[in-house]
């Protein structure tokens, strides 16, 4: 199996791609940890992974608490080592042009778009470069390459995380630790639901959405955590500081 016997910590794990990775993950050997600000959302995907046969735990965690980040980090590593980091918690916003988008609310998805995923890649790295060996897999978007319309504080969260993943890469490369990003495009989860329901008319925007995509839909959260469990697992043993679009064509158009 592709994570056989290896310790897997996922933010944002109650659901959505958070949740599908963790699924998939548990389905791959590994024991997965699970964190999520939400505990039912959060312990719910433990009893899938655990009905399905897999090994999981869950810590409730809040990802803009650096303390709080390190102590989850801390603890897991100490009774049952670290050998894989998915920093995925994420949030987005309603659509709104840059002279219209609040500079508070703007802070607030830097905060756990940007801080989350320094916070999570800060704690894990003195573990996984002690040990020489490990992977760290950060959740980018279509935003991290492409600048989204009405998405600019998104878009500006989102290219910070694949540039700063790739200045992980080169620091941890000589430890023996790998650092990637998966770049979905508009994936079917809460996160998208929340944006579109920010049209006067969801369904009409989706439907425009979906057509400007060369395979026509969105795609979905199992497809997205293939993508992430291959960049964790040591199939990827030679890819670092990439950025994976998982985007069903949408940049090439």
């Amino acid at each position: 199996m592709q994570l056989e016997d290896q310790t897997v910590i996922i933010t944002g794990a109650g659901s959505g791609i958070g949740r599908a990775t963790a699924k998939r993950c548990g389905a791959a050997g590994a024991f997965v940890v699970v964190t999520d600000v939400n505990t039912p959302a959060g312990e719910e995907t433990v009893e899938a992974i655990e009905a399905n046969g897999g090994d999981a735990i869950f810590h409730e965690l809040d990802v803009t608490d650096a303390p709080a980040v390190h102590d989850v980090v801390d603890a897991v590593a100490a009774e049952h080592g670290l050998d894989v980091m998915i920093n995925n918690a994420g949030v987005g916003h309603p659509p709104s042009r840059v002279e219209e988008t609040d500079e508070s609310f703007r802070d607030s998805v830097f905060e756990v778009n940007i801080n989350g995923v320094w916070n999570g890649c800060h704690a894990a790295l003195p573990h996984l470069k002690e040990q020489g060996s490990g992977a760290i897999v950060n959740v980018g978007s279509l935003a991290s390459i492409r600048g989204l319309p009405k998405q600019a504080a998104y878009s500006m969260s989102k290219g910070a995380v694949l540039n700063f993943t790739r200045a992980v890469a080169a620091e941890a490369g000589p430890y023996g630790v790998r650092a990637n990003t998966v770049c979905p495009g508009f994936t079917d989860t809460s996160l998208v639901e929340a944006m579109l329901a920010g049209y006067d008319d969801p369904a009409a925007a989706r439907e425009r959405m979906e057509n400007e995509y060369p395979l026509k839909r969105f795609g979905d959260p199992e497809e997205v955590a293939a993508a992430i469990v291959f960049l964790a697992s040591e199939e990827a043993s030679f890819i670092s500081g990439h950025g994976l679009v998982v985007d069903g064509g949408y940049a090439t158009t």
